[in-house]
This record gives structure tokens, sequence and C-alpha cells, in this order.
């Protein structure tokens, strides 16, 4: 069965466009915005959004992620608040994929903290209850994840990987045969917000991707505007922002942390709809 994100990249595709995805860290800048925050990037022009797990050791982000994921924490923010925010988000909205972006340490203490009789992953169970579409684990390999892969599938659910300037074929083989939804190109060698995007480089990687990955590639990592979202979307299915966003919303006053995203994607899709 086709899941939320199927639908919404089949739809994107009959249009002729491509998706815009937003990453925010969940109860960033303040606990109680983020359903709001959601609900405002959707109307800005978000086709998915990336809701981040704060986790205390993330070893993909860079300081400007990780100091969001730090404020999040110190107000208590964890798995099963991200869960009630999604199930707050979805009161008015049953389109919008979500999808979470974490590390794995969260995951599985949530699975022994909720373990229940005959229940593989009580995670997988609470999030599709709680209206995930797709969870993207930075540290779970493609070779250890298939029982988890098709546990998610089971609830229509997507398990979404990173490749990297430096994958292997063999590593995208390993994840063409696990990967739903859609995978994620970090178009640097580095951490979140690092470096200048070189998009010559993503232009001429990803017809090696495809070769291998039958599902949309997006892109991310360095994107920052809306010139160089337009110049991705040209050879990708998806671009994805998160660094830029957070460092707009960091010091907003909470009744403009909304508006200010809104603001900054719809520039972002004009940009890559003309």
């Amino acid at each position: 069965m086709s899941s939320r994100i199927d639908a919404t990249f089949a739809n994107l595709k009959a249009q002729g466009r491509k998706a815009l995805i937003p990453f925010v860290t969940a109860g960033f800048p303040y606990a109680d915005v983020t359903p709001e925050l959601m609900h405002a990037m959707v109307a800005g022009g978000a086709d998915v959004i990336e809701l981040g797990v704060p986790f205390s050791d993330p070893s993909a982000d860079g300081p400007v992620i990780q100091k969001a994921g730090d404020l999040a924490l110190s107000f208590g923010i964890g798995l099963s608040q991200v869960l009630e925010m999604v199930r707050e988000f979805r009161k008015a909205n049953s389109q919008t994929p979500v999808v979470l972006m974490g590390y794995a340490n969260p995951v599985e203490r949530y699975d022994q903290k909720h373990a229940r009789a005959g229940v593989s992953s009580p995670f997988v169970q609470d999030a599709a209850q709680a209206g995930v579409d797709g969870v993207l684990i930075v540290d779970y390999p493609p070779e250890e994840c298939e029982a988890f892969a098709a546990d998610l599938r089971a609830h229509q659910m997507d398990l979404i990987f990173l490749l990297a300037p430096t994958s292997t074929d063999e590593r995208m083989e390993q994840v063409a045969r696990v990967a739903s939804g859609y995978v994620y190109y970090v178009s640097l060698k580095g951490v979140t917000g690092a470096g200048t995007l070189d998009t010559d480089s993503v232009a001429a990687m990803l017809p090696r991707i495809r070769q291998h990955i039958q599902t949309p590639v997006g892109v991310g990592f360095g994107i920052r505007d809306g010139a160089t979202a337009k110049t991705i979307a040209q050879v990708a299915d998806a671009v994805v922002i998160g660094s830029k966003i957070i460092q707009l919303i960091e010091n907003a006053p909470r009744a403009q942390v909304a508006a200010t995203a809104q603001a900054f994607l719809h520039g972002v899709r004009t940009a890559m709809d003309a």
C-alpha cells in the first residue's frame, strides 16, 4: 500500500513541480510552537515536513541545529512530546506528510520504556497512530534495517535514508533494497549548515544515484535561499531546507515564529515554481 509521501510526490510530478521539504527541530524555539509552525510552513508552500527529534549527541547536525536541539531538550521535549505535536497537527491537516528525523537512541529508549506484549516496536505503532508518514534515523545502516523497514511499511510509513557524496554504488544498492518514500542526498561532506553548496557536483551525482534508486531524491545541507533551491529543483525531486529556517526563527518573538517561517518558505516556493 502506498504512503502519503508516495501520493504527494505523484501529485507533484503530475503538476511538473518539485517538493519543498522544510526541517525544524520539534520544540524550538518555544516548547509549544511546533504545531502552529508546521501549519504555517504548509501555508508557505511546504509539501512534506521534516521534524527533528531532539537528541543530546546529534552526529550529523551542525552547530545551528545542535543548539536548537539543546534548547528543546532543556524544555523537556523528547520523542513522546514530538508524537503529541504530530497528533495536534493532524487535527487540522490530514494531507501533508510528516517525517521524523533523528537518531537511534531515542527510538530504542522509547521501545524499551513502552514495551508491550506482541508489539515488535511500540514506537512504530505509536508513530503510525499519531499520523507520522516517514522516519529518517541518521545512524541506522541499511543492512541492519530490513525488519524495521518492513514494520514501518506494514503501518504505511516509509524509511528514509541519507546518501552522501562519498556513497559507493554498493551502498546505494543496499539503501535501494530497504528505502521507500524518498532518499535524502546530503550535498556536502560535513554537517548540516556547513560549507557552500556546489550545485554542479549535485547535478553530476543525481544520475548516478538514480541508476540504483527508484524512489524520489531530495537534496539538502547547504540550501539557504530561493535561487539555490530553484537550481537544485531543476535536477532533484525535492529540496530540503533546515539550518536557515532555524536561524530565522531562533530569536523571533513567540508571536512571529510562524509568520517568519511562512514568509521565507513562500519566497523559496515562488522561486522553485518560477
